[in-house]
């Protein structure tokens, strides 16, 4: 019988300390990397109806490996929400905008690995995450999976 995916682990890094800075780096190109943001249909729809806006306005297609199928648009390097390096539609931000400055790996069908970025200020401030914010951030990810296949 296959695995639900309730019955999936994850691993996450231990000792990682981490506050969000406000800083807009994530949301924004540097001079070393250039910032995709990626998006599932679903998440395209429900940015649309938040907003209001055409999917035209904001998102484009983009050749992506897996679920993903849209890129957020920018202007000037930054994401077409970021307003003074706040998200403008941070309840309706896209799941790989929620995990940041994390990301979610699968090893094999029923195992996962949380990794950080190094170049997020706010990695090694702030307070030292317990495991419960990555079952949060894993709860996150099956709604947004399970929210998909409807």
């Amino acid at each position: 019988m296959p695995r639900r995916m309730e019955d999936s682990l994850f691993q996450y890094p231990k000792h990682v300390h981490f506050e969000c800075e406000k800083c807009g780096l994530c949301c924004s190109d540097t001079s070393y990397k250039s910032r995709n943001i990626l998006l599932l249909d679903h998440e395209i729809t429900r940015i649309s109806e938040e907003t209001l806006k055409a999917v035209e306005e904001f998102a484009e297609p983009a050749e992506a490996e897996g679920p993903f199928t849209h890129r957020m648009k920018k202007q000037s390097g930054r994401c077409v929400f970021l307003r003074e390096n706040l998200c403008s539609i941070y309840e309706a931000r896209p799941i790989i905008c929620r995990f940041y400055p994390f990301s979610l790996k699968s090893f094999d069908e029923n195992m996962y690995i949380f990794s950080s970025t190094k170049e997020c200020l706010g990695i090694g401030k702030g307070p030292l995450l317990q495991q419960e914010y990555f079952r949060q951030l894993f709860g996150e990810f099956q709604k947004t999976m399970n929210e998909k296949r409807v």
